[in-house]
């Protein structure tokens, strides 16, 4: 007859719900894993299959009743740092979409928008499309493989335990969100200065011939000259959204070490 007690029932609830804690919240929050597009039992079973296949690396978890308030806040934890990998990540593609607000209110599209499902809000024409790129070089680069490596990692980086977190963590994602601005306008630099070196050209000539409409020309130019950029530039963009990954895994890294209890 098999028995089965008390003490190894909460060690099977706690060896499945603490590291499933971590995983959801990163595949909530990660970006592919996080859209909504991705139906809520797609990422629950994805998670599942992450837990049965990591749980049995993680080493003994700590002893502690599974209903228990220091349950709960272990899996609070494990929630906060899944959102914290996730949401990292996810600021890399804020970047490009900031870089195509930017270009787009300058060619004149920024009133052009829908609505987009990814971020529950509306989005230029231009930083979905500049998005929709990013993604299709994250997954050429195996990026979606190398966020579940890096999810592996942090249980080697960060073991699931009762201590205290470190504020480090949040530092440093805080830290990494202040460069979206910068990057974005880096990457979108070189179409801003075209552009901005036309409208002058355009405000010059409107001054030495007033009879010339600039209002009534300016928008069409100003539009087939961005698109004629966008052409030239784009397929030259794929090194920098290498680096700018690059830069979010590395970040990935800090936030893991900042979280490390001191």
């Amino acid at each position: 007859m098999i028995s089965v007690t008390l003490d190894q029932l909460y060690g099977w609830i706690n060896a499945l719900l603490w590291p499933l804690a971590r995983i959801l919240a990163l595949l909530g929050t990660a970006p592919l894993f996080g859209e909504s597009g991705i139906p809520v039992k797609a990422k629950l079973g994805l998670g599942v299959l992450l837990t049965i296949a990591v749980g049995p690396a993680l080493g003994p978890m700590p002893d502690i009743a599974a209903g228990s308030f220091a349950s709960m806040w272990i899996v609070a934890q494990q929630v906060l740092i899944g959102v914290a990998l996730g949401f990292t990540m996810k600021l890399a593609f804020a970047a490009v979409q900031t870089a195509g607000e930017f270009i787009g209110l300058q060619m004149g599209l920024s009133f052009a928008s829908f609505f987009d499902p990814g971020t529950n809000s509306s989005t230029s024409v231009l930083s979905r499309l500049m998005n929709m790129i990013a993604v299709l070089v994250f997954l050429a680069m195996d990026g979606h493989l190398l966020i579940l490596s890096g999810l592996v990692h942090s249980f080697e980086v960060l073991p699931i335990t009762d201590a205290q977190l470190s504020r480090g963590g949040l530092g440093a994602v805080i830290d990494w969100s202040a460069q979206v601005l910068i990057l974005g306008l880096v990457m979108a630099l070189p179409l801003i200065t075209a552009l901005l070196t036309m409208n002058l050209a355009m405000g010059i000539l409107n001054r030495t011939a007033p009879q010339l409409s600039v209002f009534a020309v300016g928008f069409p130019i100003s539009l087939m000259a961005g698109l004629l950029m966008l052409a030239i530039v784009l397929p030259q963009s794929s090194s920098f959204f290498d680096r700018l990954f690059t830069y979010a895994f590395e970040a990935l890294g800090r936030v893991m070490e900042g979280f490390l209890p001191r």
